[in-house]
């Protein structure tokens, strides 16, 4: 069967993809290792790739990669957001799916490249079999047959008979309301968002950004002589996935301007093609030396840049 190769680098990508004859089709998959959606599709993409047997030359190739660790690649085909699986064949892009929606993926992979087996039920666990629990004066059920979870036996009650009977302890505690919790951290993101006047929501800190698109948007922001506050998201997990919904924005950088949201790094590479005075009324440094805000301009956010 064959298998979802991961590429750790730029030579070895250009060198995988030089040594494949046209004809065959390349899945190439971009995951980070922070998104929980990229994880249901790794599993997708190893369930469709195990139903395609080898085959010299190779029809098919998976492979997958990591946007932010390979920023260069992930510009090439415009990845904006992960996971997103890019289907090219003779260095043309035939399609592209963004999302883990496994119906979708499936859908495409066996559209350029036809079915491959059964993958119907590939990778998933085998059915837990139970069994019938006593009633709740002590006297045990009659059983015919194992039943299996999901299907119904020999009996004609189904899961009924396995709900908890009125001695039965609690099994877990009363959930209580997290209304009070939300609406704080929403408090405490619009005051982030105005802690200076150009605000960005980073991976790692503009001396040293943990991936390539917050060094990307960070060398803009310099190029462009704009002075601004920065929040390490890294470093503050309730922030992280607090900005996500805040924004209605999956993945980061995120920049705001005068606490308006203005978008991820295409969307801040789109506005200045279209206007290259974009961030004209926040400029405070020469062309080429923009950097962090002064400290008594985002002293709000002092504790947020560490």
């Amino acid at each position: 069967m064959s298998t979802v190769q991961e590429i750790t680098s730029e030579n070895a990508f250009n060198t995988h993809i030089s040594s494949l004859p046209p004809t065959t089709t390349i899945m190439i998959s971009f995951h980070t290792p922070w998104a929980a959606p990229c994880a249901q599709m790794s599993l997708i993409l190893k369930t469709l790739a195990s139903s395609y047997p080898p085959q010299s030359p190779p029809t098919i190739s998976f492979l997958s990669l990591d946007a932010e660790a390979l920023p260069e690649i992930s510009e090439t085909y415009d990845v904006t957001a992960v996971p997103f699986l890019v289907i090219q064949r003779d260095g043309k892009v035939l399609e592209k799916v963004s999302g883990s929606d496994a119906a979708k993926v499936r859908a495409a992979v066996e559209r350029h490249n036809g079915k491959g087996g059964n993958t119907g039920k590939v990778g998933l666990p085998p059915a837990l079999e139970v069994t019938k629990r006593e009633d709740v004066d002590g006297n045990a059920e009659q059983a015919t047959s194992a039943e299996t979870n999901g299907e119904e036996g020999g009996g004609g009650g189904g899961l009924s008979k396995y709900a908890p009977g009125p001695n039965d302890p609690k099994t877990a505690p009363e959930m209580s309301s997290t209304e009070g919790q939300k609406e704080e951290l929403e408090t405490r993101l619009k005051e982030l968002v105005k802690a200076a006047p150009v605000m960005l929501f980073m991976k790692g800190t503009p001396s040293a950004p943990q991936c390539g698109f917050s060094r990307t948007i960070v060398g803009m922001l310099r190029e462009q002589g704009v002075r601004y506050g920065f929040f390490n998201i890294l470093a503050d997990e309730e922030v992280r996935s607090g900005m996500k919904t805040f924004s209605d924005w999956p993945t980061f950088p995120q920049l705001y301007a005068g606490g308006e949201f203005v978008g991820g790094l295409d969307i801040v590479k789109e506005e200045l093609k279209n206007n290259p005075d974009f961030f004209a009324d926040y400029v405070a440094a020469p062309k080429g030396k923009g950097g962090m805000a002064a400290p008594e301009e985002q002293k709000q956010s002092a504790t947020a840049s560490t």
